[in-house]
């Protein structure tokens, strides 16, 4: 190192610091738990013909999550990179269907899902201002844009805000469900349980088809939807070897007694005809039994889903990271704020998204769509584990499930599948559909290296104009265009990451600009400290 010279943080320790503030058990559950709970039952029951059933039915959804998690975690310590399903697939199948993955998930998966989780959240704030209508659609729409705005706000301002917010509303969620819990509860004990005898419980409304009851668990994915999640964050997550099959284990068995409870507290204070007719199952709960009170349910619920939206929002802006920092979506989505270390184009990408879905769908249409795709999505990857086990079999892998619990998974998972392509073709095939386009634009985008100069400059001046206005760094890219040079030669006050630079890329920044080098660090620092060039193994 030379004499006098003090080094700076640099931004791969920012990032490092960030990561051990992630607390993996609230981020798990609180993921899960949204607004699911609040409003899969009513299908469940729709579709399940009979209270029963609906409980098995949310019985064997937590198990099967259950296994799927199992098999992230190994995939999660084998393949320890952020992006979960994307990321593992993309290692093991190749980039095309990697990219289908990363394609429908961005387009449809999870800005569907942050729009139901959205219209939910406006929908329990505002039927207490609207108790005897349905609330306006407009109303609706507009509360859930702001609510969007400001977390994807408080996201793109500090990593450490939006965990502690995660934290908090975990708290939230469970006190609100605990409540309902409570309540049901001394319901049973007074001896209101007539709907839950076996005799009443399993009188069917009508003769269920095995196609209804693979919606009716589609419907009940939903509520689980967000197990998988620390996948996504793999590389944020300290000693994921411990802490990702810990936090399933406490997790997933957790929200499984928890659903299962609040369905029979649900049906211990209301008849099935009573839950299918309600629009807001919890408001119908808390007027039946709280009284006065009952102004406590939709406010609880409204917190249990806005810790729900920070979540989602966390998550699937990191899959727009990894998609972008793999080439496979456009770089812009790969820079992070130079000061808050924060992905403010993937985040903003994803708000945007959000509000599409939200002025064009119907929440019961729009999570069979996304449940569906889910499902999809998660076969391929577990499929993908038993690949990868016979492609590689000597490799290291500090977790490996037993062969039964993917193999089981796999086999529902093909069951559920065809039975709700055969009973909801429509829905089904619009989801396949979605996927499928992917592939002319990962041929025309991904696979299309030598496209005509004035696209490459557009790609690669949106990035660079980012930078001015958006104070983010690029962290990916392994071309270095004289737009860049010209860029760096004007830009005084903006912080440059590059990652996979050749040498002579350097040597060319060197006579653009003064620079000396600090060699304890793979860091290169210009004089004017505009430019920090860091090494792709040393930023991430």
């Amino acid at each position: 190192m030379r004499p006098g010279f003090t080094p700076s943080l640099s931004i791969s320790d920012k990032v490092t610091n960030q990561r051990e503030s992630r607390n993996t058990f609230s981020l798990s559950t609180g993921n899960i738990i949204g607004s699911g709970i609040f409003i899969s039952p009513k299908g469940v029951l729709e579709h399940s013909g009979s209270v029963g059933l609906a409980l098995i039915v949310w019985v064997l959804g937590g198990c099967i999550a259950a296994l799927g998690s199992l098999c992230y975690a190994e995939l999660g310590v084998t393949i320890p990179k952020s992006g979960g399903d994307y990321s593992y697939v993309t290692e093991i199948f190749g980039g095309l269907v990697g990219f289908l993955l990363l394609w429908s998930a961005v387009l449809i998966m999870y800005p569907t899902t942050l729009a139901v989780i959205a219209l939910t959240f406006s929908n329990y704030v505002l039927q207490p201002v609207f108790p005897d209508c349905v609330p306006p659609y407009m109303a609706t729409r507009l509360l859930s844009t702001v609510c969007l705005l400001f977390l994807t706000w408080v996201n793109c301002s500090s990593v450490r805000l939006a965990t502690r917010i995660q934290d908090v509303f975990t708290v939230g969620k469970l006190a609100a469900l605990g409540l309902i819990i409570v309540v049901g509860l001394v319901q049973i004990c007074k001896g209101n349980y007539e709907g839950l005898t076996p005799q009443v419980a399993f009188e069917f409304s009508r003769t269920p088809s095995v196609g209804q009851v693979a919606l009716a668990f589609l419907q009940a994915s939903f509520a689980f939807s967000g197990w998988n999640f620390l996948n996504y964050v793999t590389e944020e997550v300290v000693e994921p070897r411990q802490n990702l099959p810990r936090a399933i284990y406490i997790s997933i068995p957790l929200v499984t007694f928890v659903y299962t409870l609040t369905n029979i507290a649900y049906f211990s204070a209301m008849s099935p005809e009573e839950l299918l007719s309600s629009n807001a199952v919890a408001v119908t709960f808390g007027e039946k039994l709280l009284g006065m009170f009952s102004v406590i349910m939709p406010i609880s619920v409204a917190l249990s889903t806005f810790g729900g939206i920070n979540g989602y929002l966390f998550t699937s802006s990191r899959l727009c990271f990894s998609g972008a920092r793999e080439g496979h979506l456009p770089s812009l989505l790969a820079m992070i704020h130079f000061k808050n270390c924060t992905p403010i184009p993937a985040l903003l990408c994803c708000c945007t998204a959000t509000i599409v879905i939200l002025c064009i769908g119907e929440t019961h249409n729009l999570i069979n769509y996304v449940s569906f795709i889910n499902y999809l999505s998660y076969g391929v990857t577990i499929a993908g584990l038993l690949y990868y086990r016979w492609k590689k079999p000597k490799l290291y892998r500090p977790i490996k499930v037993n062969l039964l619990v993917p193999v089981t998974y796999l086999m529902f998972w093909a069951l559920l599948l065809g039975f709700s392509l055969y009973s909801e073709p429509v829905v089904c095939g619009v989801g396949l559909v979605i996927m499928l386009t992917g592939v002319p634009v990962y041929f025309l985008g991904v696979y299309w290296k030598s496209k005509p100069k004035c696209i490459c400059d557009f790609i690669g001046g949106c990035p660079l104009q980012s930078c001015k206005y958006m104070f983010v760094l690029i962290i990916a890219g392994s071309d270095f265009s004289p737009k860049v040079s010209e860029f760096l030669n004007s830009n005084s006050t903006t912080c440059l990451i590059v990652s996979n630079l050749p040498k002579p890329c350097i040597l060319y920044m060197a006579s653009i600009k003064p620079f000396f080098i600090s060699v304890d660090s793979d860091i290169w620092h210009f004089k004017r400290n505009p430019i920090l060039v860091v090494w792709s193994d040393t930023l991430m």
